[in-house]
């Protein structure tokens, strides 16, 4: 879904880039993305000391090797390249123009701080899952009415005096956002890309940078929809033997008449996907520029065995949550005993050792789709991508749960450029470090219920029969009342025709008694007869 039309006009707050605000050419001459908050017209809210407009200031410490240049990538030293001065909030204030609330708290001043709840997508009622679908699919049908996304280089825009910036819908923002962080590089001209960089896999933001993303998507669902207790449900896939989840009622079904398609019966049928065609982009040396490139592909189960053997098992996950270390050595895909490079899918779920030449874990999910989710820049085309990746999150939490590992654990320096732990997270706005999102979920305002306790979980799973319940019950109540009442007239309409017919003449009359008494010459059954029927019915018991 994209328009060429290009809109300026004051909006709501919110977070990612491109805020419309800032996709004109003065923001980007000027290279300062401060609009105002709209509850009192100052830039970053200042005059109710939300927030103030500040330079920004980046890391000095060096990337590792992995990518060798300077200055040709837009994405250096995020946001360096189109802004250079943002809005700094202050207190629980966030968003690009410090109008909205940090995660975890809620109020017109952020001062309530509220806990969520992400569950089990199988723990959810039918109408949790009906909604959640509708509001998937508002998602992919609504224009966002904050961002825009950028559609060209920097250079391309002639240094901003020719803004390139398409109109998407809210959902395909963050398609795009996920395209965006994980494209190859641009080094000018057709074909001439650098492969070996992306600032949100293959290194150790890989799980703060997903967090992060979850969160501004799950944000901007309430924001959509006005329902502030949504939250994303995961998938737990352990030990899974297909895809549980390809139902019509949940994410879609498979076509009967063509496999790689969704069947009819799915809204998900009629999605359209962008950003998708990676090799065509390196090829013509061009960035995705949002246009529709045909329909959500998926074909699970019908993938390249070589590559991925099975889903992952318990086993797996147990033998990747036991490992100390959160990244080692290069810290990229050939890391050893890394926890994040096996979580990730290039360390052996069994022996730790990375570039393993089968994928595991949360790689072996997105192959084993077989379509629009296995490949790394449009895999967020499929709905499946934020129930896969609340699961991954999920177990990301129960590893900082369970290892309380100190800061500096993650690193500051020499991991591959956009991951040390002092870089802004491209291409989000307002500005997060990765060192933000190494933290615990409960400290940005989320619980998941794979963590809860024995007894709380039990009432979790719960869940989904006491809503059916508490549906029917008015009907269940009002059937007694009926049956009730029932009951009692035919009870009183017996004893008043007893009552009358005690009172007849003719009814104490003896010869009445006996008028239709029959002479009983011989049993009804015979001796015999009840032994066969006997015999007859303890074989059809048995």
């Amino acid at each position: 879904m994209k328009s060429p039309v290009l809109c300026t006009m004051d909006r709501e707050t919110g977070y990612q880039q491109f805020p419309r605000l800032c996709a004109t050419q003065e923001a980007l001459r000027t290279k300062e993305c401060c609009p105002p908050w709209e509850g009192d017209g100052s830039a970053c809210g200042a005059s109710s000391g939300r927030g103030t407009c500040e330079d920004v200031v980046v890391s000095a410490h060096p990337d590792g090797p992995q990518y060798p240049f300077s200055g040709l990538d837009d994405r250096e030293k995020w946001p360096l390249v189109f802004y250079n001065r943002t809005c700094q909030c202050t207190d629980n204030f966030m968003g690009f123009n410090c109008g909205d609330c940090t995660f975890g708290y809620f109020g017109e001043n952020c001062n309530e701080r509220r806990e969520s709840l992400r569950r089990n997508i199988f723990h959810l009622s039918r109408a949790e899952r009906l909604k959640l679908v509708s509001y998937l699919n508002l998602a992919k049908q609504t224009i966002s009415r904050d961002y825009v996304v950028v559609t060209g280089t920097y250079r391309e825009m002639q240094n901003g005096t020719n803004p390139m910036f398409a109109e998407v819908s809210v959902y395909d923002v963050f398609v795009w956002m996920h395209y965006y962080v994980s494209r190859n590089a641009l080094l000018g001209g057709p074909g001439n890309v650098w492969t070996d960089v992306d600032f949100a896999h293959w290194a150790p933001a890989f799980l703060p940078w997903h967090r992060a993303y979850l969160l501004h998507w799950e944000h901007e669902i309430r924001k959509l929809t006005g329902d502030t207790s949504f939250t994303i449900p995961y998938w737990d896939w352990r030990d899974a033997q297909g895809c549980d989840v390809c139902t019509d009622e949940l994410m879609g079904d498979r076509s009967t008449q063509d496999p790689s398609l969704i069947s009819p019966g799915s809204v998900f049928s009629s999605w359209t996907v962008l950003c998708s065609q990676a090799q065509d982009y390196s090829a013509r040396g061009v960035l995705c520029d949002a246009t529709e490139e045909g329909p959500l592909r998926r074909n699970p189960g019908n993938h390249n065995r070589n590559l991925v053997e099975r889903l992952p098992t318990s086993d797996d996950v147990e033998f990747t949550l036991s490992l100390t270390n959160y990244d080692t050595g290069p810290m990229d895909r050939s890391a050893n005993m890394s926890f994040r490079n096996t979580l990730e899918g290039f360390g052996d779920p069994r022996t730790g050792l990375g570039n393993s030449s089968r994928l595991g874990m949360h790689a072996a999910l997105h192959v084993y789709m077989n379509g629009s989710m296995s490949s790394v820049q449009g895999s967020a085309n499929d709905p499946i991508f934020l129930l896969h990746h609340a699961f991954v999150d999920c177990l990301y939490e129960q590893w900082l749960r369970r290892h309380r590992p100190s800061p500096s654990q993650y690193p500051e320096s020499n991991a591959p450029i956009g991951h040390n732990s002092e870089y802004h997270m491209a291409p989000i706005l307002p500005l997060h470090r990765n060192r933000d999102f190494f933290i615990s979920s409960k400290d940005l305002g989320y619980e998941y219920t794979h963590l809860l306790d024995a007894s709380q979980k039990l009432a979790e799973s719960l869940h989904p029969s006491l809503d059916e319940l508490r549906d029917v019950w008015p009907w269940l109540l009002l059937a007694g009342l009926c049956g009730g009442i029932l009951t009692i007239a035919i009870a009183a309409a017996v004893l008043t025709t007893k009552r009358w017919y005690k009172g007849s003449s003719w009814l104490r009359a003896r010869s009445w008694k006996h008028a239709f008494a029959l002479p009983e010459r011989q049993p009804l059954i015979r001796s015999n007869e009840i032994e066969e029927t006997n015999q007859h019915n303890y074989q059809t018991t048995m």
